[in-house]
């Protein structure tokens, strides 16, 4: 009885602190990291300012906790043919998930953003880096990439044009898995030898099929924004 009881205030704990980031997550992309309450937070997330405390410190520990999101809840790198269909589908799956993901949109939003200049943005970037790195290093063990090829460089490189083709398209109306797209079958004839790149999908909608599969991803209506799920006091 007791271990269930102690199961049941854990499982309570993990879903108090999951609203409190979905719900911070929603504040921060709606007004930046300078112009967010703390009780606005809390509203959205239906919990008292103690569990909140409970969890994190301050609005800063809140704020770095949604930043790191982005690299600790990326979705598992899906097993491929190719190594390098491994290196776009990071990409494209995380551009799938900015549509309907409060989380990874308010931590995308806070880690391109200049307003607190004590959160550590450095961290995502390299995460990503490093997993794109990784999956590249792979690709040229089984000779997926041209001879040429240094894996940190493009890791680097797209990375960086994910996080500048988010912003343009944000400002722009445009839609970032189409321009995601765009950057791999634009980059990718410069890194894979020909025959693996002729068998790579890079088309819009690919990170919708890795994570539901063909047939399902045509009926997703992942597209719009989900609302954090109260977690009630706690």
């Amino acid at each position: 009885m007791r271990a269930e009881r102690t199961q049941t205030m854990q499982d309570r704990a993990v879903r108090t602190r999951r609203a409190i980031l979905e719900a911070a997550a929603v504040v921060f992309e709606e007004r930046g990291y300078g112009a967010a309450k703390l009780t606005d937070i809390v509203e959205l997330a239906n919990v008292t300012k103690g569990a909140l405390y409970f969890h994190f410190d301050s609005k800063e520990d809140l704020a770095q906790a949604v930043i790191d999101a982005q690299v600790i809840m990326h979705a598992p790198v899906t097993p491929q043919r190719f190594r390098a269909q491994e290196f776009v589908d990071v990409g494209m799956v995380f551009s799938h998930r900015l549509r309907y993901d409060v989380l990874m949109r308010g931590s995308a939003r806070l880690t391109l953003e200049q307003n607190g200049r004590e959160l550590d943005r450095a961290a995502p970037y390299q995460g990503w880096i490093d997993l794109h790195t990784a999956l590249l290093v792979r690709a040229k063990e089984q000779g997926e990439l041209l001879p040429h090829v240094d894996p940190s460089g493009p890791s680097r490189l797209v990375v960086g044009a994910f996080a500048g083709l988010n912003v343009m398209s944000q400002t722009l109306g445009l839609d970032l898995d189409r321009e995601i797209s765009a950057l791999y079958t634009s980059v990718l004839p410069s890194l894979v030898v020909p025959d693996v790149a002729a068998g790579l999908d890079t088309a819009p909608g690919r990170g919708a099929r890795v994570l539901h599969g063909p047939d399902e991803a045509l009926g997703c209506d992942c597209s719009s924004s989900s609302a954090p799920v109260p977690a009630g006091v706690g």
